[in-house]
């Protein structure tokens, strides 16, 4: 098994501002505790050194008119307008490097897929990537490049079938949106509800258009949602219709703000069904992209990813963070000790109820939603076949 870690130090050098939820120096910090635990210095394992993306592979899936937007934005000031492209005040704002920084994101991204797709490495991440909700003409939810969409159309134009899972708690509506017509990619998102979290989408009768329809799946979780059900709603869906699309490829966006302690988001998730979750991708035994994502609690960010990191490698590390790495992180409030989480769950009719509402949606899923894929271009429902698209009003 040879795995690719791609990463610069350019990463965590830009800012959104001091008081917005986006920054990028988690990267840097999951970086240094990835590398304390000597996680990078493994046999089968390469350091890649991060590249931006040309023009001409943004142009695989952005305008022509946004890129020269977002150009003009990256001295830090509001070009004339920048609004109508989704830039100003609030989640997406103008800062100097805004658009070199999303240049990392992206070309690592693009990097991570030509080693997976030359077998250079059978499992690859960029922990810069993930940035889900950019669309092709407009920045949207903290991101200015859709870094997934430009790598999985970059895989597209070398005949391979992609596989894209989402466990962010938002739903990964951009990279829905990029290949909400085509067969040729699986999007598959478990995210908190669009009626309680931006950005408002990925209900489940959002299943694709065309040629898509039925390639678009969509398994939303009400607020609180635990490790126990949202892993037992993965366990159910992901492997399944995996099975069913059979891709050459899976590109899956980590995004840690499920985690209970996370500041923006109203799931309870902790490591622990994390990390089962990452088990379940890599017991796929597929070629395997991997982009980081959301996480706006600095410590579990860095700790979620070194989890991810190891579980990759097939290697088991200490629970206790080495002194070093954690003497060094003062600094940023980072004050815990142990690698993963005290497991947490919800109890009472809350409980209940929630078990109630993801065990429908995902029958709904498996009766109307897997007959509608096909393996290898050919569908297995009549077209004739109608299906249910009403929400679920539990």
């Amino acid at each position: 098994m040879k795995t690719a870690f791609l990463y610069s130090d350019e990463f965590g050098k830009y800012s959104y501002g001091s008081s917005h939820p986006m920054r990028p120096i988690r990267l840097k910090l999951a970086y240094e505790l990835i590398k304390a635990y000597g996680l990078l210095n493994l046999p089968n394992t390469q350091l890649i050194e991060a590249r931006k993306a040309t023009e001409e592979e943004l142009l695989l899936f952005h305008t022509k008119d946004y890129i020269k937007t977002l150009k003009q934005a990256d001295s830090g000031d509001m070009p004339k307008d920048g609004w109508k492209y989704g830039l100003g005040f609030g989640d997406n704002p103008v800062f100097q490097g805004m658009y070199e920084w999303s240049l990392y994101s992206a070309g690592a991204s693009v990097q991570a897929a030509e080693l997976i797709s030359s077998v250079k490495a059978d499992i690859a991440f960029n922990i810069c990537g993930g940035l889900h909700h950019a669309m092709a003409d407009k920045a949207s939810g903290f991101c200015y490049l859709n870094d997934a969409a430009v790598a999985i159309k970059y895989l597209l134009t070398l005949g391979k079938r992609i596989a894209y899972i989402d466990i962010d708690a938002h739903h990964g509506d951009g990279v829905q949106a990029a290949f909400y017509d085509t067969d040729k990619v699986l999007t598959i998102s478990l995210h908190e509800s669009g009626h309680h979290l931006f950005p408002g989408t990925g209900f489940f009768s959002e299943i694709g258009v065309g040629n898509g329809r039925g390639y678009s799946v969509n398994l939303p979780f009400p607020p609180e949602t635990d490790d126990e059900v949202f892993v037992k709603g993965f366990e159910k869906i992901v492997p399944l219709f995996i099975d069913r699309f059979k891709p050459d490829i899976i590109v899956t966006q980590l995004g840690v703000d499920t985690f209970r302690t996370d500041p923006i988001t109203h799931l309870t998730l902790t490591t622990n069904g994390f990390e089962r979750m990452i088990k379940g991708f890599k017991a796929l035994k597929l070629p395997w992209l991997a982009l980081g994502g959301g996480g706006y609690n600095l410590s579990n960010v860095a700790r979620a990813w070194t989890l991810a990191w190891a579980v990759m490698n097939d290697k088991i590390i200490n629970e206790e963070m080495p002194p070093p790495y954690r003497e060094s992180v003062v600094e940023f409030g980072l004050k815990e000790t142990s690698l993963r989480d005290k497991p947490f769950t919800i109890t009472g009719s809350e409980k209940g109820h929630m078990i109630r509402e993801v065990e429908s949606t995902i029958e709904r899923l498996k009766k109307d939603v897997l007959p509608l894929v096909g393996q290898w271009g050919k569908t297995f429902l009549s077209p004739q076949k109608k299906i249910d698209t009403k929400e679920n009003s539990a």
